[in-house]
């Protein structure tokens, strides 16, 4: 399990690492090469005042205070973005074995918020620990077929 966490500000490239059994495990920090903006990506990122729209802020007393407030928070989202200050990224797991690398790509999720507004980036430390168990199936399933490799190689 992952118990570093990547900061509070990352770069693409950063990276963080945990021990899991014989492997070590290295998260890394890779910018998404998809160019659409959150509004796009997102369904319901714009606030809404009408029922049953993406973004719907709800019924209730002071509806259009929590609309004006969700406006200008997605707005200053939006405007961050365009300014460069967080971005969308993939959490990318590579898996080695006693200094040999076994997965390059073992497992990853794409389309991650980093620096995002209000936000310490704790979450992706999460996101790295819900691939873990893939990356390391990933891992032994190349242990395996090298160890096949290896034993119809012995009579060559």
């Amino acid at each position: 399990m992952f118990t570093d966490r990547f900061s509070s500000f990352i770069c693409p490239g950063d990276v963080i690492t945990c021990e899991a059994g014989p492997f070590t495990v290295l998260a890394q920090v890779v910018p998404d090469d998809c160019p659409d903006a959150p509004d796009q990506r997102q369904d319901g990122f714009w606030p809404s005042l009408y029922i049953g729209a993406p973004g719907f802020i709800g019924p209730g007393k002071g509806f259009r205070q929590r609309f004006a407030e969700a406006q200008a928070m997605a707005e200053a989202a939006m405007e961050g973005w365009r300014k460069g200050g967080w971005f969308y990224c993939g959490i990318v797991l590579s898996v080695s074995l006693d200094g040999v690398d076994l997965a390059n790509h073992a497992a990853s999720l794409w389309g991650i918020e980093a620096n995002y507004p209000n936000t310490d980036n704790s979450y992706l430390a999460e996101v790295a620990n819900d691939l873990l168990p893939e990356a390391i199936a990933v891992a032994r399933e190349t242990l395996a077929r090298l160890a096949a490799h290896d034993v119809s190689m012995e009579g060559a």
